[in-house]
């Protein structure tokens, strides 16, 4: 029997719903927006550019992308001193620095070196319990040529620092290997640090196992009830460390260890949500900057403080991000391998047909249309390249073979999923009120139609649907940042944004014009991060990096790898949302 969806058919009112959507979103904006003249002119010409890129099409070519790129240069200088001791934003004054006792890393041989850091679980007690903070690092190859410390931080939140340090290092060019001492460390509330513990991975495993790709009748009140119960269960489970692990807290974190390394200053590159931590690192201490890329960049004061209008662009973004590589199947028929020239419509029978007959893994969970949506949100990731690749797997999930998109979240997966929830229920305040929060969570779902009701409406989990775990959050927040995010007097700071990214929209990248010295790289792509995706790209970024050169105002890099067949890649797309490695050129 057919399931009717809680929310709208799909696609016949979407462009309503999202009409409504950005009405309530930009008057619960409306009360917390910067006052600074930077921050709002910033916002203006954010708004001009994506106008201007939307107006261009999905397939606007790169002069399009250069002048609404060059319109937002990120990186008006202004006057006026950051003020220090803003919430979060105190320094560490009295906090001890860490002591390093660097040794041999467990598992392979690759020249890392291992040390625990031992910071305050709350800094505004510097003196009180602390917590333990896993680093690593390896030493510069050319130690007559060390320029410094680079920092790697993975983002997520929920990944490893310690794993992207040591799984990246080979991907990064030798002039940054031979001049700088590659750091990593798991922050806090992640993997090896004191992680966060809220439901169990049975409760994880049953909760994701019944989640469908089409929700049925009562799924907006089963999405709230069950963001109460995961938040509950953070509070049972973890209610010591919950409240101090926001951005803020983690920050500072990173400056002791800083001092820890006996650096003046520290070159730094995040990717995803670690560009947040970055940005709020800069703007805690700014003269503390060598360089700093920002890759994937968040627009810090919609995810921090207008948190519905944040989770509504992801939604946005997400779903064009879907729908383009469904168009592209459509065109290219013989390439995709699926739907056979109607993947949109094949792509929704799919999801039915998982949800009313799920595929029995080998490890005996079911498969259903919620894993199908979840693995494609994280597949999409990967760009234009790995279009014939989720094809071929979509092609095998309707045949009901072997297939990565029917892969359901492992015990592995539910640690980065918690982790990814408690840090951003942290950072972000969203307005109380379960009569809100049930009408924009569905109202989020609705507007975006290929993959928002799994997303939106499924366990807590990705980005996307924290709201039903945020809004009952405890309410006492320490570890969060409330200051101003200019950074001003910082060094030049390289954000880097991606068209097309279905993960941090490139609108997000434009706003950072909040920072006094930033300067916007554009990447006319698919595909979430730019780093290493695009040869351009990385130029730029290694030269920035090594000598602090920026690149010109609105430069737009557009060497997006195409759409391989399949059979001609060597490697294919992994089950792994972590993605804890920076990707490595082909």
């Amino acid at each position: 029997m057919q399931t009717r969806s809680a929310v709208a058919p799909r696609g016949r009112v979407a462009g309503a719903t999202a009409l409504a959507l950005t009405a309530v979103t930009a008057l619960l904006g409306a009360a917390s927006r910067p006052t600074a003249t930077t921050a709002a002119t910033a916002a203006t010409a954010a708004t001009a550019a994506t106008a201007t890129l939307a107006g261009a099409g999905a397939g606007a070519g790169a002069g399009a992308i250069a002048a609404a790129a060059a319109a937002v240069t990120v990186g008006a200088s202004g006057a006026g001193a950051e003020v220090a001791g803003a919430g979060a934003g105190a320094g560490v004054a009295g906090s001890s620095v860490p002591v390093l006792s660097w040794g041999p890393c467990t598992g392979p041989r690759d020249g890392f070196e291992c040390a625990t850091a031992r910071v305050p679980l709350d800094h505004r007690r510097p003196s009180g319990p602390t917590i333990a903070l896993p680093v690593t690092r390896r030493p510069a190859a050319d130690p007559a040529r060390r320029t410094g410390v680079l920092l790697l931080h993975p983002g997520g939140p929920g990944s490893s620092g310690v794993d992207f340090a040591r799984n990246s290092h080979a991907a990064l060019p030798a002039a940054l290997r031979d001049t700088f001492d590659v750091v990593g460390y798991d922050m806090r509330g992640v993997a090896r640090g004191a992680r966060v513990q809220c439901w169990d991975d049975e409760e994880y495993a049953a909760a994701v196992d019944a989640a469908r790709g089409v929700p049925g009748q009562g799924a907006v009140r089963r999405a709230v009830r069950q963001g109460a119960d995961f938040a509950a269960a953070c509070r049972q489970r973890s209610g010591g460390l919950v409240p101090f692990v926001g951005t803020g807290f983690n920050a500072r974190d990173i400056d002791l260890l800083r001092r820890a390394l006996g650096e003046e200053t520290l070159s730094f590159y995040g990717r995803s949500f670690g560009s947040y931590v970055g940005t709020v690192y800069a703007a805690l201490f700014p003269r503390r900057v060598r360089a700093m890329v920002l890759d994937g960049a968040y627009d810090p004061h919609l995810y921090a403080d207008v948190p519905y209008a944040y989770d509504a662009a992801q939604f946005a973004a997400l779903d064009a991000a879907v729908g383009r590589f469904l168009d592209w199947c459509a065109r290219e028929a013989a390439v995709c391998g699926f739907g056979d020239g109607r993947p949109r419509q094949a792509f929704e029978d799919l999801e039915r047909a998982l949800d009313a007959d799920p595929v029995v893994t080998a490890g005996g969970r079911p498969a259903t249309g919620y894993t199908l949506a979840y693995r494609l949100m994280f597949g999409i990731n990967a760009g234009k390249e790995i279009w014939p690749y989720l094809g071929e797997a979509l092609r095998a999930a309707q045949e009901r073979r072997v297939s990565f998109l029917l892969s359901p979240p492992s015990p592995a997966s539910f640690g980065f999923l918690t982790v990814n929830t408690a840090v951003e229920c942290a950072d972000r305040r969203y307005p109380p009120g379960r009569t809100l929060l049930g009408a924009l969570v569905g109202a989020h779902a609705a507007s975006a139609p290929l993959l928002g009701p799994p997303v939106g409406l499924g366990p807590p989990a990705y980005d996307h649907n924290h709201a039903p775990a945020c809004v009952p959050w405890p309410a006492d927040r320490p570890g969060r940042f409330e200051g101003s995010y200019r950074a001003a007097g910082s060094a030049p700071i390289l954000v880097l944004g991606t068209t097309g990214d279905p993960d941090t929209p490139y609108r997000d990248a434009v706003a950072l014009g909040t920072l006094e010295n930033g300067r916007l790289l554009t990447f006319a792509a698919e595909g979430h991060t730019a780093y290493n995706r695009s040869a351009c790209v990385s130029a730029l970024v290694n030269g920035y990096l090594a000598t602090g050169a920026l690149p010109a105002r609105g430069t737009v890099c557009a060497d997006e790898a195409p759409p391989k067949p399949a059979g001609r890649r060597t490697t294919g797309p992994e089950a792994d949302e972590t993605r804890e490695a920076i990707p490595v050129l082909r």
